[in-house]
């Protein structure tokens, strides 16, 4: 990937982590941020973040789902 191609993925990024309101999606993005490489990420969450994402990885083994395109466009929506 060129360096422009990255530049433009990280303006991206950055305008969409501008519009978030969800605040745990927040709190996660700021865990992953926060945490050390040479660390299990994990261990830096908090519990509810953890909780999060058993029910999220529970969801999608119980087919509890939907698709890229249907999560995207209720992000717009809001």
């Amino acid at each position: 990937m060129s360096t422009a191609e990255l530049n433009k993925i990280k303006l991206d990024l950055i305008a969409w982590i501008n519009h978030l309101s969800d605040e745990n999606v927040i709190e996660f993005l700021d865990g992953l941020k926060q945490s050390e490489s040479n660390h299990d990420w994990w261990d830096q969450l908090t519990t509810r973040q953890q909780q999060i994402i058993h029910e999220g990885i529970t969801d999608a083994e119980n087919d509890n789902i939907i698709s890229s395109e249907e999560f995207w466009k209720s992000l717009k929506d809001g």
